[in-house]
């Protein structure tokens, strides 16, 4: 029998719970044993003393069967339910008033596991089992007086079978009394809690349903998404050293998504034998959608700068290309710089990125406040401006995106560019790898077990002397 993984953990939990309800009912059953033993029933010690040990044993061996059946589970409902009816009829023949409502207990206890062929079994074993307790309870247990038109007192197996003869010639048929004035509305009674019971439990059924439909969709999507996520980590340079034939200069980047996907990238490509272009951008929003952004946009300015444009006018193509049919509103904050391998000169704009920091050989990292354009896909038309740096030997230059600033630890408290720039200055020298690997090691233990609400993807490079 194939059974899906909800449906397993239901029948597990649910036979817990059984096995837990069948000691409770063992305590009971002890207890009115020795209720019994003081006085309080009027029930043939000996008797007790047999019905007792068996049904406190029946309501214990499910507990017993938990711990050691292993194969074909879902036979352990039935085997627990049929423990419970066989005790609870073994207990009733002993004791047939006390007892009624102990029949309602399987009924109930059978709807926890949400199937409802296995909650009409159970109603149906109950009425079987009871039927025979009934019985077994004229010829052993405790007599109704009410019932039986007589307060006499009469034990013995022998004496009672003989008083039911006497009682049918005389023309009161006992059994069928019982039968019909009994046991039949009692058996209605069990049969109105199993429909309700049998609502609760298709109702619960169909929720288990749909939660298992809902799981494997959660699962597909997963499953895409970790194809997503590979496809989007494939579009991003990772292989490093990234450029192991020019050792002018040394570069090394990262991003870690928030979410499967995210809306940050990085890129590094060179433009000719002298031009290496480096691009750090975040788009606004985070998942899929972002992701999605991400990828044209980053299509869009690695085309644009691969023609040779500077920096400003690869910003404005790019951001008037990406204000057409942009009906999602959403847009993409930009550094891009052009670095001139040979002399060290860069020349960058931003729309509306982190400022970068830079590091002077034998000095240490200090911001350079760059002026922001406006954010691509933000207005069309929109102008940037150009900026230029000379990377002397040795000078390191760090870019970022927000998640790094705004990585949040405790008490809500940012990571903040103070606490970046101090980690950044812990070890000069470094080299770009270590670099970042540092920065993402002292963000994670700022921020402890809190969740990560943003990409965090930073991007490093280091000019070295060329030695020939």
């Amino acid at each position: 029998m194939e059974h899906r993984e909800i449906f397993r953990r239901n029948e597990a939990d649910a036979n817990r719970y059984a096995a837990l309800c069948m000691r409770v009912a063992a305590v009971v059953a002890v207890l009115m044993w020795l209720l019994n033993l003081l006085g309080f029933f009027i029930v043939d010690p000996v008797l007790m003393n047999v019905a007792m040990p068996v049904g406190i044993v029946l309501f214990l061996l499910p507990t017993l069967l938990l711990r050691v059946w292993r194969k074909r589970i879902w036979l352990l409902k039935y085997v627990s339910m049929g423990c419970f009816l066989l005790g609870i009829g073994i207990l009733a023949g002993a004791l047939t008033i006390q007892l009624v409502l102990a029949w309602a207990c399987p009924i109930i206890l059978s709807c926890h596991y949400y199937a409802p062929r296995f909650t009409k079994f159970t109603l149906l074993g109950v009425i079987v089992c009871m039927l025979l307790a009934v019985y077994l309870g004229l010829l052993l247990g405790v007599w109704d007086a009410n019932m039986m038109h007589s307060s006499q007192e009469i034990s013995g197996l022998t004496g009672r079978l003989a008083f039911l003869r006497a009682a049918i010639e005389a023309g009161d048929n006992i059994p069928l009394r019982v039968f019909n004035f009994y046991y039949l509305p009692r058996a209605a009674v069990l049969v109105v809690i199993y429909l309700i019971g049998l609502t609760l439990s298709r109702r619960t059924h169909g929720l288990l349903r749909q939660q298992e439909a809902e799981s494997r969709e959660k699962e597909r999507i997963g499953a895409e998404l970790n194809v997503a996520t590979q496809i989007q980590a494939d579009m991003l340079p990772r292989i490093f050293p990234a450029f192991p034939e020019r050792p002018e200069f040394d570069i090394y980047a990262s991003m870690t998504p928030a979410k499967e996907v995210g809306g940050d990238f990085y890129d590094f490509f060179l433009v000719d034998d002298d031009h290496l272009a480096m691009v750090i951008a975040d788009v606004s929003g985070k998942g899929v959608p972002a992701a999605l952004f991400m990828v044209i946009a980053k299509t869009l300015l690695k085309n644009a700068a691969q023609t040779g444009l500077p920096p400003k006018a690869v910003l404005e193509k790019v951001n008037n290309q990406l204000c057409e049919n942009n009906e999602a509103e959403m847009f993409v904050t930009v550094w891009l710089g052009i670095y001139e391998i040979s002399t060290g000169k860069l020349t960058a704009a931003n729309a509306g990125h982190e400022y970068p920091a830079i590091r002077r050989s034998g000095g240490r990292f200090e911001l350079v406040k760059d002026r922001h354009g406006f954010v691509l896909a933000g207005m069309e038309d929109a102008r940037y401006r150009e900026y230029e740096l000379e990377l002397g030997m040795g000078d390191t230059l760090f870019l970022y995106t927000d998640g790094v600033a705004e990585a949040i630890g405790a008490a809500n408290i940012l990571y903040g560019t103070e606490r970046m720039l101090a980690t950044l200055n812990t070890a000069p020298g470094r080299c770009p790898e270590k670099l970042l690997r540092d920065v993402k090691q002292d963000i994670d233990r700022f921020v402890g077990d809190a969740p990560q609400f943003d990409d965090i993807t930073m991007l490093a490079i280091q000019r070295k002397p060329n030695i020939q």
